[in-house]
């Protein structure tokens, strides 16, 4: 009887251990998922929403006036539809009220059949510049297949760097369809990159030498104020022609 209690007394001692230790891991499991999800909450707090898809709230038309109907909101999209509104070559290139230097800019973006716009960095809100291009470079979005421009080298089609760096890749979907933009600009570590639909398309130095002489051997080589900003507006542009564009679901990270 006497050896039987202690036989039962060790296997309780051992359960309440085992017990213990399946607290404890649990407890910890549970403590590394919950750093993980403060780890995505936080990434996520990183980002400023631009276009939350029911109002234009943060942006203006450049230079300095108010988004005209030839913006429209549908179905949580910015629209570009400038038929009706197109007077005398007037144009109504979108530009965020705020300046950024070091982001990283994620949007989706849609053409419909011959369109062409852009996305630039950079700008300067100058009466004496008339379009934002002046200052700012810009990434190209073109409907590839049907604009003239695309005609014009690789360097001016859909993901390049315009008439800089051409994309490694066509990665482009069809017209109609919504693409992806991950665009980083980073003056402290010099790398500007592309990611077009989930492929990294192009890459370039954003200051220095390596930026200066991709400007040199452009179209942009005597344009005295381009690319020379590194704090400036994020432009969406309007080039002018009565073809429809769309934008969406636009956020920045600051770095």
């Amino acid at each position: 009887m006497k050896e039987f209690m202690i036989l039962l007394v060790a296997i309780m001692v051992i359960i309440v251990s085992c017990k213990g230790k399946e607290e404890k891991l649990d407890n910890e499991t549970t403590a590394e998922e919950l750093a993980s999800e403060d780890g995505q909450n936080m990434d996520q707090d990183e980002w400023t929403v631009l276009f939350d898809g029911t109002s234009f709230d943060g942006w203006h038309v450049y230079p300095g006036s108010e988004v005209p109907a030839a913006w429209q909101i549908e179905d949580g999209a910015m629209r570009f539809r400038p038929d009706d509104v197109r007077v005398d070559g007037n144009r109504f290139n979108l530009v965020t009220d705020k300046e950024y230097t070091d982001f990283v800019l994620s949007l989706e973006w849609m053409v419909t059949e011959g369109a062409n716009s852009g996305i630039m960095w950079g700008v300067v809100e100058d009466p004496k510049y008339i379009e934002p291009f002046y200052t700012g470079p810009e990434i190209q979005v073109l409907d590839n297949i049907n604009h003239p421009d695309a005609k014009n080298g690789r360097t001016h089609q859909a993901g390049a760097l315009y008439d800089m760096i051409a994309p490694s890749e066509d990665v482009v979907k069809p017209i109609g369809e919504w693409n992806t933009f991950e665009i980083t600009i980073n003056h402290k570590t010099n790398e500007g990159i592309i990611v077009l639909n989930g492929r990294m398309v192009v890459e370039f130095p954003v200051i220095g030498e390596g930026w200066a002489t991709m400007v040199a051997n452009s179209k942009f080589a005597d344009w005295e104020a381009f690319g020379k900003h590194k704090t400036g507006k994020i432009a969406l542009q309007d080039h002018g022609e009565k073809i429809s564009i769309g934008y969406r679901n636009i956020k920045i990270k600051e770095l």
